[in-house]
């Protein structure tokens, strides 16, 4: 059984005007080849976790569609949110909405999953570049501490089991020379050693790795993967 990683799908099998297309290259057929890259890689015995920005839907019955997708792909989905999930309700309604439609979803928010020889951990994060904050009008301290606190929720859930905890996240805790010093001093705390990220669009020229304080840091958007799910 192996764990997978990819975020920033961006689907939008309701709404073909919200498609990715237009941002380069890579984004061509991105759906198809997501699908199919999907199929050739992932098996039904193994984990995929989904990093955040799944659907450019607004409300969950118009991510129907998106949901239905990848439902029918191999492999368990553990979802988490990003920023531009604006179709996320609470963690009751998403479960009560995958039953009713039989999906096989689990959401990553305050909890740990135990997959094989790791623990899945992790939260959306934020990320805190001066450039983004007129786009979002967001007070970005208290989103931090807010996100913060379900990141030290879901490791301290995984501290029950005896085995690797790794964390997940949307937003990168650390990219070049930007680092948020909140989210990496929580995983210190609960000694991680890898954390995967996605959010970053169109920087195909980075590593897909860096280490910052012993922790290992993974680039895991979906169009720097050429769309291509991670191996954890």
């Amino acid at each position: 059984m192996s764990v997978f990683y990819i975020a920033d799908l961006h689907l939008s099998e309701n709404d073909p005007e919200k498609k990715m297309d237009v941002f380069g290259g890579r984004w061509k057929d991105y759906t198809n080849k997501t699908v199919r890259n999907w199929s050739d890689t992932v098996k039904a015995e193994d984990t995929v976790v989904i990093g955040g920005d799944f659907s450019w839907a607004m409300s969950l019955d118009q991510a129907y569609p998106d949901f239905a997708l990848i439902n029918k792909l191999p492999g368990r989905k553990i979802l988490l949110e990003g920023n531009h999930d604006f179709y996320w309700q609470s963690l009751k309604k998403m479960t009560q909405f995958c039953l009713e439609n039989g999906f096989r979803y689990e959401f990553l928010r305050n909890n740990a999953y135990k997959c094989g020889d790791v623990v899945i951990c992790g939260s959306r994060g934020w990320y805190t570049d001066e450039r983004e904050i007129p786009e979002t009008l967001a007070d970005s301290a208290k989103i931090i501490a807010r996100e913060t606190a379900r990141l030290k929720a879901s490791l301290e859930s995984g501290s029950k089991y005896d085995k690797e905890k790794v964390v997940f996240m949307h937003f990168p805790p650390v990219f070049g020379a930007y680092k948020c010093e909140e989210f990496i001093d929580v995983m210190l705390s609960y000694g991680v050693r890898r954390c995967y990220y996605g959010h970053i669009h169109g920087k195909y020229d980075v590593p897909p790795k860096t280490n910052c304080m012993g922790i290992d840091f993974y680039y895991g958007a979906a169009d720097y993967l050429s769309f291509k799910p991670l191996l954890v």
